[in-house]
């Protein structure tokens, strides 16, 4: 059954609120209509609901971390062919900025649980498989979760066997197939049309592939910034000539991307690959883009796979990919392996791409607000 309304209780909006690991992410999860209607308000309820800013979101659900800054928004869609319409929100920690124009592939995962928990979805098989549209950029993807019965009832089965790098234990599969990924939020796959550019800051030239399927990325050679790729995210945090260095990068390789200012932004990610060593095709360090990831993110471990398989990128040249139209390309990062799956055509071009994930529901209720900040009851 889907919740109820948002409700003012004394100074405070009470709001139903689902949180909600999806992959390597984790945040409150809201159904559209139980949320303000006018975008300035929503996003000053949804930094609330988060405690931000504040280092450690105490007054939050926040995590005090990007990736637990994060929260999703889910309707019914509109458009033939597809089920369910998510918005992504990434907010960070310490500063009040709410991004509503990139993807999210972990967050994804929690999507079409969540659509059955609140009713949005009547399960009638032990696959469910739905048509999900991201609304940030329009990526589409098709998404498969189990759904058993019970006493007549079925239901979201969250145990299983399914691991994945960056999580505790096991899980049941999500799946999930990205339709349209290229190009999603600049103008192509290769926005300036090379597999690799060479981007000049501070009188320095750097070589690097600018590449969007389905997160803008810089990618480049860890050793051309002095370091080996293969330093622990304690590390690299704590080295703060290089996080200057990348963040000089990243806005200078912005401009070359057609995504102008990204001071306030959180794209382009920034991508530091070197040989793998752990059995995979290419290890990586993932800059979020002024944190460093703990793992890396879903759509841009498939952005990295992509760069893998096409001749003269940096990924390419250092990297070690298979054969044939249908590959499970590895990527290594800080936590462990994550296993991008990619289909290319008789030509070589990447034509869709995926992966597995987990979800689970970790508490469901009500989340409060001040009534100051959305008083339901006036609009």
């Amino acid at each position: 059954m889907a919740s109820s309304e948002a409700r003012r209780i004394a100074d405070q909006t009470a709001i139903p609120m689902y949180l909600m690991r999806g992959g390597t992410s984790r945040g409150p999860m809201f159904l559209a209509a139980d949320l303000p209607t006018d975008p300035q308000t929503r996003d000053q309820v949804l930094l609330s609901v988060m405690g931000s800013p504040h280092p450690l979101q105490v007054d939050g659900v926040g995590g005090g971390h990007a990736l637990t800054s994060k929260a999703g928004i889910v309707k019914p869609s509109r458009l033939d062919d597809v089920d369910l319409d998510f918005t992504f929100v990434q907010l960070q920690p310490e500063t009040s900025t709410v991004h509503t124009t990139q993807n999210c592939g972990n967050m994804l995962a929690a999507v079409v649980p969540f659509a059955v928990e609140t009713g949005l979805l009547q399960p009638e098989q032990n696959i469910t498989d739905v048509v999900v549209r991201t609304t940030n950029t329009g990526l589409i993807a098709r998404i498969s979760i189990h759904t058993p019965q019970l006493d007549d009832q079925r239901y979201v089965q969250y145990a299983g066997e399914a691991e994945i790098a960056g999580v505790n234990g096991s899980a049941a599969p999500v799946n999930i197939r990205f339709l349209n990924t290229a190009g999603s939020i600049a103008s192509a796959l290769l926005p300036t049309g090379k597999v690799s550019d060479v981007v000049t800051v501070d009188g320095t030239d750097y070589t690097v592939t600018l590449i969007d399927n389905g997160q803008p990325l810089v990618i480049i050679d860890a050793e051309d910034l002095g370091v080996t790729g293969y330093e622990t995210v304690a590390e690299l945090s704590a080295d703060t000539e290089l996080k200057t260095r990348v963040e000089a990068l990243r806005l200078a390789a912005a401009q070359d991307m057609g995504l102008g200012d990204v001071t306030d932004a959180s794209y382009p990610k920034m991508t530091l690959v070197a040989p793998p060593r752990d059995g995979g095709a290419i290890t990586t360090r993932s800059f979020i883009p002024h944190r460093v990831h703990e793992s890396i993110g879903v759509l841009a471990a498939v952005t990295v796979a992509t760069a893998l398989l096409i001749d003269g990128t940096v990924a390419a040249r250092i990297a070690t990919c298979g054969t044939g139209l249908s590959q499970t390309v590895e990527i290594e990062h800080p936590s462990g392996i994550f296993e991008a799956l990619v289909d290319l055509d008789d030509s070589g071009a990447v034509v869709a791409s995926g992966n597995t994930r987990t979800a689970r529901l970790i508490s469901r209720g009500e989340v409060y607000v001040p009534a100051s900040i959305w008083d339901p009851s006036t609009t």
